[in-house]
């Protein structure tokens, strides 16, 4: 699976790519309360975290390069909701861009590009927690088609202030129904 705008193009995510999406990510533990992680990654720390991620199934990495310079620019991920069974068609997505690449559209044809492939996936729906206030990450999830579903308030604390996450909910075409559900 490729995509690609005229400089930019979209794959999956691969471990010699685990420096860059480490420093996109680590850019955002320090500056932002995007992510509530508070303490950086390194990539020998982060490289289970790709590894869990496959080139086919429900839980992808794709990361958008820019084609002249190589350069990466940005990821999406599809991860497990949560890890009880029952869970299993559903998927949390992320969406990290490099600073150097905001307002390019790169979450954008990334996001296209994600829920494209799980497209073909036994998923059911897909969520994604938003920290408040991010307006650029909500305009993203609603021309996606998300729904707002409830806002976790003051769930977090970091920077010394407590930030509310709203959540996100899209339906996707791909679950099967399941035997369970056919003979109950």
């Amino acid at each position: 699976m490729r995509h690609s705008s005229s400089e930019v193009q979209v794959r999956p995510g691969i471990e010699a790519d685990i420096e860059a999406l480490v420093d996109i990510y680590n850019h955002y533990v320090l500056t932002t309360p995007i992510t509530f992680d508070t303490v950086t990654f390194t990539p020998d720390g982060r490289i289970d975290w790709l590894r869990s991620h496959s080139e086919d199934g429900p839980h992808r990495l794709l990361v958008a390069q820019d084609v002249p310079s190589a350069r990466i620019l940005g990821y999406a991920t599809s991860s497990p909701f949560r890890p009880k069974a029952a869970y299993s068609t559903s998927v949390e997505v992320s969406v990290y861009c490099s600073r150097h690449a905001r307002g390019r559209g790169v979450g954008t044809l990334l996001y296209a590009a994600l829920f494209e492939a799980l497209a073909g996936e036994d998923v059911h729906r897909a969520y994604a927690g938003v920290a408040q206030p991010n307006e650029a990450s909500v305009r993203l999830h609603t021309r996606f088609g998300f729904r707002h579903v409830g806002t976790y308030a003051e769930v977090g604390r970091k920077f010394g202030q407590y930030w509310d996450v709203a959540w996100y909910e899209k339906a996707l075409p791909g679950a099967r129904e399941s035997t369970e559900t056919r003979q109950a």
